[in-house]
């Protein structure tokens, strides 16, 4: 008899049947609010109409129309409208299915562009788990370990985490330019560096937003050196920040842009973006694949785009992270357990520390496990799991982000004074 593999650990015991905007039911009818987003895919929510009826047409002319074949009008009509919302200057797309693929086209691109040989990486990252994305990922040892030898050509300097080293925001980020600049020195010379790579917030790391000094220190430094800057924005992107990019909170502009996630509510579907100039240094035949820029994944792309703008969902986030960072850290200030509350717009991470300030995953996987019970649906992160992050749907409500605030409360107190229901 065929079963799923072992491997496979499921963070909430929930079995789906359907979903609507940021609900999740399971086949009793039980309702959940999941605060997951599908690890921030759903970024519509469950099944919005207006995406659905869009997969639902497109199914009923053209499911495929593999794209080195021939063309489709909704990755035309994609392409065209993406132009409307990428930061200037980056006008030449290329779309694969998932992050891991954008990361690893991103990668050829810059390798092929500058004819260097390596890439930088921020301690903390999460880009894939593929051989080159999960040896680029430094966010734990889960996704690179019993697979070596991994990719060659890959160093790593410090992301600026001022809990993780204990200082201010400030000497975190002086600490890590300069330690890149270190880097650059011992590692790997400029003049072989391909590309600084990194996430505007940290992902898989913590919920960690960088911030525009350091943003800023490494454009100066790309520019200086020649050296491309890559933005991972494959869970930031598309408005989850409260920005539609989170590139615009620190005010710098990439050489490429890696998107997925959000992108599609739901369907598979993922790119990069560059300018011109820059997309006509890769090398002919080498970008392409099966099943990139799905004919319908496209066409819920364009629908995710509408509802994005009509719904006015970018301020939505903006909004309703403001008021769901102010109600989670009204919590947090009433236990110590919980060191930290951070985060960008709808992407908002709890850090549980124990008594002695070392980083405690056992009672933030306790809280994530006790807020499912009740019908809150959370994912942990961090590299020791003991980060509990919020990443709802982009349609969210004021009335939903209360309640799921008011079952955080319960599930924090349940764990940690014993609280009952």
């Amino acid at each position: 008899m065929a079963a799923l593999s072992e491997a496979l650990k499921q963070a909430t015991p929930v079995l789906a049947d359907h979903g609507e905007g940021v609900n999740l039911y399971d086949e009793t009818g039980r309702r959940y609010l999941d605060f997951t987003a599908g690890i921030g895919v759903t970024s519509t929510g469950h099944c919005h109409p207006r995406v659905v009826a869009a997969a639902q047409e497109q199914v009923g002319k053209l499911i495929h129309a593999q794209y080195t074949t021939v063309m489709h009008r909704p990755l035309l009509t994609l392409t065209e409208r993406l132009g409307e919302v990428l930061p200037d200057g980056l006008d030449r797309l290329f779309f694969t299915n998932s992050g891991s693929e954008a990361i690893e086209a991103a990668l050829r691109l810059a390798r092929q562009a500058t004819g260097r040989p390596n890439i930088m990486v921020f301690h903390g990252g999460f880009h894939g788990r593929t051989v080159a994305t999960a040896t680029m990922t430094t966010s734990n040892t889960r996704y690179s370990a019993g697979f070596s030898p991994l990719m060659g050509g890959v160093h790593v300097a410090p992301f600026p985490n001022p809990t993780h080293y204990g200082w201010s925001v400030e000497q975190a980020t002086e600490f890590a330019l300069r330690e890149l600049d270190f880097a650059l020195q011992t590692l790997t010379q400029p003049g072989e560096t391909a590309a600084f790579l990194v996430e505007p917030v940290l992902g898989e790391g913590g919920y960690v937003p960088g911030n525009a000094e350091f943003f800023a220190g490494l454009r100066e430094r790309a520019d200086r050196h020649g050296i491309l800057l890559i933005l991972d924005e494959v869970q930031t992107g598309w408005g989850r920040t409260g920005k539609f990019w989170a590139e615009e909170h620190f005010g710098v502009t990439p050489d490429i842009l890696v998107t997925a996630k959000g992108i599609g509510s739901g369907f598979p579907l993922s790119g990069i973006a560059a300018s011109a100039q820059l997309m006509d240094k890769v090398w002919p035949g080498s970008q392409g694949g099966t099943y990139g820029a799905n004919a319908v994944a496209c066409a819920a792309a364009i629908a995710t785009l509408d509802v994005i703008e009509d719904e006015k969902l970018v301020p939505n986030a903006a909004e309703r992270g403001e008021q769901l960072i102010e109600r989670l850290r009204r919590t947090a200030s009433g236990y110590d357990a919980i060191s930290d509350v951070r985060g960008l717009g709808l992407m908002i991470g709890n850090e549980f520390r124990s008594a002695s300030g070392e980083p405690d995953g056992a009672t933030a996987a306790a809280v994530q496990r006790e807020a499912a019970r009740r019908g809150l649906l959370l994912l942990t992160c961090g590299p020791f799991g003991e980060v509990v992050r919020f990443i709802p749907a982009l349609v969210v409500t004021k009335e939903e982000v209360d309640e799921a605030a008011a079952l955080w409360s319960e599930s924090v107190d349940s764990v940690l004074n014993g609280g009952t229901d």
